[in-house]
């Protein structure tokens, strides 16, 4: 679909050869004026090379984004974030981020998905010369997906020992030495130790010394990839290998699963960790603000990329599933519930855990929880199984119940990351068989996964997220809203979400997209940038040089495809040039092309619809009515 002139907006083409040989004409558009509608029915009704899948309905669109936001980054990353920086004093923050940052991202991307039908790199045809961005936006997805399939890895590890009788984590083993430990079965008071080393309990223990091998690593250590855990990765992503196969129908069936299931394990799990003695002080812990706190640059960049990760936003997935949706599916509504139903998963995992820690500064004698447990991607395997092994009744059925909720969040989140860079390749080469891609994917993903299967995984594991992902997707979020708010336009948005989902959209809304989120975001990515702390346990400056390395590797695509798109341009000056570059592709809009009819006629005669006060006033107004009375 290519080729007619799009009022509205000044249009280009992507090939400046395209009209004949001549340069692209432009129009005297723009968002004030009306130019005369011109189609090219010819062109109009050219049928698209290759048909685009759709949801079979509008649940499983909403069930597979669930399953997507609602995931790992809820309950294995949110409660190891927040302790790690001071339980209420990161709630704080996370909670205002998600307003202003989080929910107006969500929508957005979900508004240029649906109405474009592109996934996360050709989105940016509404502006040729960001799209450097969706390719760095990749590069990001491409290290949580590796990261997050090791995760799962390990929650596959703890589900098959899960089956043992007693649970293996649930009491002290003799091969563990030179440490105190406290048996995690152990309800009643701490035992006395006679010697000053360090009181551990066995869960913990058990995760550092059985499954990690962490604990056993000398200084500057990394060891190699535990082979049980090395089984466990070969094995989930041939599952997820075999599951994206039958593409993106296939995954909407599952969904219904990946999206309810685990509420049913979370909240029955929450009754009996919020009974535990010294829940609540752990729970008062986790929603005791620290005011001081709010001037800490670090908190309120962890909170941002917690928000990205909660929420699954700048990565693309949003973008990829929004573009299988019918054009008119009420996207509004989905972003609400999506956004609070991830907001109430968040908080739930979090005061989950911080009622476990609470409970474990009780059977330790300890007020500072920093000395409890250890802050790292590891808190998750140590808290949740201490209390499973404190269950009275049927500790290894809960036990299963819970790590194959935490098995079937991954996937979810994991397959929807995945979903986005299939969408991305097959929109850039739609002659790509699947089938092929996802095979590749699966290959590469396990290979470069047994990194984060060594006993050092964990400390790998926080080092590429804060080089590789952490910065990457906030300067990536930057760009994403230039592009769509400012190069595009609030007002061609608006414009585009009235004619998509007869809706206003409101003054909050607009003010978040073009000014406060974006400037909150560079704030928080310069303060990062000049005082954030560097993740514990890599020493080494060769390493963070890496990290930098990496970093600025992965925004390379940004001006390297800026680059590539003005040059591509033949106007006369490099400042047309850049301009031409900057404006939307001649078939930006609707994939339907009765649809983009409609959509042409709709831009030559848009007219805003009125606000409620003004249809108040106009109401009330005619209601004002004066008589005069002649005698």
């Amino acid at each position: 679909m290519s080729g007619a002139d799009n009022p509205g907006f000044e249009t280009t083409v992507d090939d400046p050869t395209a009209n004949g040989g001549a340069p692209p004409v432009e129009q005297n558009g723009g968002t004030d004026a009306k130019p005369p509608l011109t189609v090219d029915a010819g062109k109009l009704e050219k049928p698209p090379p290759v048909e685009r899948e759709k949801w079979d309905k509008g649940v499983e669109f909403l069930m597979s984004c669930i399953a997507l936001s609602v995931g790992l980054g809820n309950v294995w990353k949110f409660p190891s974030t927040a302790f790690r920086n001071g339980g209420g004093a990161f709630v704080i923050p996370y909670l205002i981020v998600l307003l202003i940052v989080g929910r107006p991202i969500y929508y957005l991307e979900m508004v240029m998905g649906q109405f474009s039908s592109r996934g996360s790199v050709k989105v940016y045809d509404v502006s040729p010369i960001m799209r450097g961005i969706g390719i760095a936006q990749m590069v990001s997805i491409c290290v949580v997906i590796v990261y997050y399939a090791a995760t799962i890895a390990t929650a596959i590890r703890f589900f098959i020992a899960s089956f043992e009788n007693p649970l293996p984590w649930a009491n002290c083993d003799v091969s563990w030495t030179g440490l105190n430990c406290v048996n995690s079965s152990n309800s009643g008071p701490t035992p006395a130790f006679n010697n000053s080393l360090p009181v551990k309990t066995s869960a913990e223990l058990y995760y550092t010394h059985s499954v990690t091998g962490e604990g056993l690593l000398g200084e500057d250590e990394f060891g190699v990839p535990d082979w049980k855990l090395t089984l466990c990765l070969l094995f989930i992503w041939v599952a997820m290998t075999i599951m994206m196969v039958k593409g993106i129908r296939g995954s909407g069936k599952v969904a219904y699963f990946l999206a309810m299931f685990p509420y049913v394990v979370l909240i029955s799990f929450a009754i009996y960790a919020f009974t535990l003695e010294g829940a609540g002080d752990g729970l008062k812990y986790f929603i005791t603000p620290d005011w001081d706190e709010l001037l800490n640059a670090d908190v309120w960049k962890e909170a941002v990329s917690q928000c990205f990760f909660s929420l699954s936003i700048c990565f693309g997935g949003v973008i990829a599933f929004s573009s299988y949706n019918n054009f008119s599916n009420n996207i509004y509504r989905d972003a609400m519930i999506i956004s609070w139903l991830d907001t109430f998963t968040s908080l739930l995992s979090g005061a989950l855990v911080f009622a476990i820690i609470g409970h474990l500064g009780h059977l330790t004698n300890e007020t500072d929880y920093t000395k409890v447990v250890k802050a790292g991607s590891g808190l998750t395997f140590i808290t949740y199984p201490d209390a499973l092994a404190k269950f009275e009744h049927v500790p290894n059925l809960f036990a299963l119940l819970f790590f194959f909720m935490l098995l079937t969040l991954g996937v979810g989140s994991c397959t929807g990351l995945i979903n986005s860079v299939l969408t991305a390749l097959h929109d850039s080469m739609p002659r790509l068989k699947s089938w092929k891609t996802v095979v590749v994917i699966g290959v590469l993903g396990f290979g470069l996964g047994l990194l984060f299967v060594t006993p050092s995984g964990s400390k790998m594991l926080d080092y590429f997220d804060y080089y590789g992902v952490q910065f990457v997707t906030l300067t990536s979020a930057i760009f994403e809203l230039f592009a769509f708010c400012w190069l595009y336009g609030i007002r061609k948005l608006t414009r585009d979400i009235q004619f998509m989902l007869k809706r206003r959209t409101g003054f909050l809304w607009r003010f978040c997209w073009k000014l406060l989120t974006p400037a909150m975001l560079i704030v928080v990515l310069v303060i990062g940038l000049v005082k954030s702390q560097r993740p514990q346990g890599i020493d080494s400056d060769v390493y963070h040089a890496l990290g930098w390395c990496i970093y600025v590797g992965a925004l390379l695509p940004i001006p390297i495809w800026a680059w590539f798109a003005v040059r591509k341009r033949s106007e006369s000056t490099l400042k047309k040039r850049i301009v031409a570059a900057s404006k939307p592709l001649s078939d930006w809009g609707p994939e339907s092309l009765e649809v983009r009819k409609q959509y042409l006629e709709f831009c030559s005669n848009y007219q805003p619809l009125d606000s409620r006060w003004t249809r108040l006033r106009r109401v009330l107004h005619r209601n004002d009515k004066t008589y005069r009375v002649s005698v």
